[in-house]
């Protein structure tokens, strides 16, 4: 295998049926690749109960500093309707210009781009003047348990520091160069219960409908708006996502209906003080005079998940103006910095040293038919080989001046 050419180390990692939480050969074959680059190879196995035991591999090019590490996930979702796939999800094949297969653009693509940038590299200049590496899980499509934040927890104990990270997500909406992301929303997501009383929908008056008090709650969590954003953050967004009453009968008011919610919320709040101004929301609203006169305060219950995820935004304008500056060079465009779509594994990154996200253009990922075009390979390639290039630079620039 030529390690400096994308399409073959991409092709390599989709033949490799990796779906969360199997390791399915990929990394494995990941760690062949780094090793034929001088890098040494950490795999690990972390378990938790009640979820499935997950492979991770953390491998390492150089000892000393500065650090730069590239993160990201082989595990991909499942392929869904197999007899869909115009070609095999897993068979990497090649039709007018775009290779076909599960986690071609997440993020089997990137993470074959930044390893054929830095075969390119060592090729070129010999190794970088520090070090780089790369931590990969294969739990990021699943629960996120067992994957990258106890593979930082665990490289940490070893002794690994690093100074800046870059994940490989696909970030760029339609073409190659259209974005950054410099930062992530955080999620906070909740169960809203409503109590009443069960009844024949002909006897209104001997039942009482939760579902009257839960229009009148969701009303409030959703108005007004949370916020109007900021300069970075787009507007905090609650949306409703579901509504279940658990009952098939059209003659029967239920006893207790329940709706789930998720919030995406900029840095104006924190998960805390999000969850507490809902409370807030839903208690005034709940001792307003209800929908049908002489029923008292709705009797409700709210809890919110454990697990929510901050926003952060990343500062660090050495490694954003870094791989801005090889975006442009590469492609002639000027990226975005944004914080928009969901959450990634850099939520837990950016608590061990600043991380921006690049990557391949995502409008074919977890669809029937995911695939990236070979240009946009060759693209990210460039990108990335001439961002640690400008990163390595910059670090040697600021210790001299030192």
């Amino acid at each position: 295998m030529k390690l400096t050419d994308p399409t073959q180390t991409l092709a390599a990692l989709i033949r490799c049926p990796s779906v969360t939480p199997e390791e399915g050969g990929a990394l494995t074959t990941l760690g062949d690749m780094l090793g034929q680059l001088g890098f040494t190879n950490d795999r690990v196995t972390f378990s938790e109960e009640g979820t499935a035991d997950v492979e991770n591999l953390y491998s390492r090019l150089g000892s000393s500093g500065p650090h730069l590490m590239f993160a990201g996930h082989t595990d991909v979702v499942p392929v869904g309707d197999k007899e869909a796939w115009t070609q095999g999800p897993f068979s990497a094949e090649i039709v007018d210009g775009e290779m076909y297969g599960r986690g071609a653009v997440d993020m089997k693509g990137g993470i074959a781009c930044f390893v054929s940038a830095l075969a390119r590299y060592i090729e070129r200049r010999g190794a970088p003047e520090g070090s780089v590496s790369l931590l990969i899980t294969g739990d990021e499509e699943g629960p996120s348990v067992n994957g990258t934040e106890k593979l930082l927890g665990y490289a940490k104990t070893k002794g690994e520091q690093w100074d800046a990270a870059v994940v490989g997500e696909p970030t760029n909406p339609e073409q190659m160069g259209d974005m950054i992301k410099i930062g992530r929303r955080g999620s906070l997501s909740g169960t809203l219960t409503v109590e009443g009383i069960q009844g024949h929908v002909a006897y209104p008056h001997l039942a009482d409908n939760p579902l009257r008090g839960l229009i009148k709650l969701a009303d409030a969590l959703l108005d007004p708006p949370l916020d109007a954003g900021n300069e970075r953050f787009p507007p905090s967004n609650l949306e409703i996502t579901s509504i279940d009453t658990g009952n098939a009968a059209t003659n029967v008011i239920p006893a207790r209906t329940t709706a789930r919610f998720n919030i995406r919320f900029n840095d104006i709040w924190t998960a805390e003080s999000l969850a507490n101004e809902l409370r807030s929301r839903l208690e005034r609203a709940a001792g307003e005079a209800g929908l049908r006169p002489g029923r008292g305060p709705v009797r409700y219950s709210v809890e919110f998940d454990a697990r929510s995820s901050p926003s952060f935004l990343t500062r660090d304008n050495a490694l954003i103006e870094a791989l801005s500056d090889a975006v442009a060079e590469a492609t002639g465009k000027t990226p975005a910095l944004s914080t928009t779509g969901g959450t990634s594994d850099a939520r837990f990154i950016k608590d061990y040293c600043p991380v921006v996200e690049f990557g391949l253009v995502g409008k074919t990922m977890h669809m029937v038919d995911e695939r990236v075009a070979l240009s946009d390979l060759e693209s990210l390639t460039g990108i990335y080989e001439l961002f640690i290039e400008r990163w390595f630079e910059r670090r040697a620039s600021e210790t001299e001046a030192r």
